[in-house]
């Protein structure tokens, strides 16, 4: 089966025990309490975070089954992230525990794009073991960021995943977060993130991610050169202005529904998680897009990553959507 992204009609998933399986990194996230891009801010909180993590736990609460697969510290941070997962109904049975240190994100609070500092510990020591490989089999979406590509041995993880999701027709979706920090220095990492683009169903760069692999250029000729490299529908954030997005047939613009701005941590997963939604009950790309964007403005007016997120149903009314 080859998926269609035609904006006017829904995707027709196969049957699946589970709806979304997200891999990857799953850390905490220490955000400060004051708008600071100095980092002189004195206090910090801790969150749950972890890309993949967010859009697991932020899709459940939207009404869908989601699953987790990544690897954190036998450490009190590590029982934290897992404890979190089992308060949102996710049994963590895919989270490997391993005698390294959780990963950790500084992040100072911002109203644009965060400025994270990382440290890296257990999250890129993800395992390519039979369990997972069940539960991919199981699940009608994969999805993935940077961070386990970028860095062995979940390298070699993720890429198995990716074959396997191929042969057997599941939908992919890669954030291409791409950051120099979390590369190894004496590696390319950004033509090895083009190398996968081809690998993938979707892809939602930012503005600035686009920027990290191509240079400056204009939103369309970005999505131009991303569709060129193989991805099937490309959705460029550009923050404030919306989105653009294209299945290479047809481009269309989307404008911001945010009407407040608190923390933009997050945002992007709060989209991931209400677009993936939408797509597994059955609305159209075009509807469920709008939708991720009204889960990403909703996300926009508290802290953190995760927040109290009413079901699909009741965000698509308030938005009107």
């Amino acid at each position: 089966m080859v998926y269609s992204f035609n904006f006017n009609q829904a995707i027709d998933f196969s049957a699946a025990a589970n709806d979304v399986l997200a891999v990857g990194e799953l850390l905490v996230d220490l955000i400060s309490d004051d708008y600071d891009e100095e980092f002189q801010s004195s206090t910090y909180h801790k969150f749950f975070g972890g890309s993949p993590a967010n859009i697991a736990m932020n899709a459940r609460k939207l009404g869908i089954h989601s699953q987790v697969a990544a690897a954190v510290g036998e450490d009190g941070l590590g029982l934290f992230l897992v404890n979190e997962l089992r308060n949102a109904g996710i049994e963590p049975h895919l989270v490997e525990r391993l005698p390294l240190a959780t990963s950790m994100v500084l992040v100072t609070k911002s109203k644009s794009s965060p400025i994270p500092i990382f440290y890296r510990g257990a999250d890129h020591h993800l395992s390519f073991q039979a369990e997972l490989e069940d539960a991919l089999m199981q699940s009608k979406i994969l999805h993935f960021s940077c961070w386990p590509i970028s860095m062995l041995p979940s390298r070699h993880t993720m890429e198995s995943l990716i074959e396997t999701a191929r042969k057997n027709q599941i939908l992919i979706g890669f954030d291409p977060n791409y950051h120099p920090m979390i590369w190894n220095r004496n590696e390319d990492g950004i033509e090895y993130l083009k190398s996968i683009i081809g690998m993938v169903d979707i892809i939602k760069p930012s503005e600035d991610d686009a920027e990290r692999l191509f240079g400056r250029d204009t939103p369309e000729n970005q999505v131009h050169k991303i569709l060129n490299l193989g991805a099937k529908l490309v959705i460029m954030t550009l923050g404030e202005n919306g989105a653009i997005v294209s299945n290479g047939k047809e481009t269309v613009t989307f404008g911001t529904l945010a009407t407040e701005v608190v923390d933009t941590t997050g945002a992007g997963d709060a989209f991931w998680s209400g677009f993936y939604s939408a797509l597994v009950k059955g609305f159209t790309i075009r509807q469920a897009l709008s939708l991720g964007f009204a889960v990403s403005a909703y996300k926009l007016k508290f802290t953190g990553a995760v927040v109290d997120l009413p079901k699909l149903e009741a965000i698509k009314e308030l938005y009107s959507i």
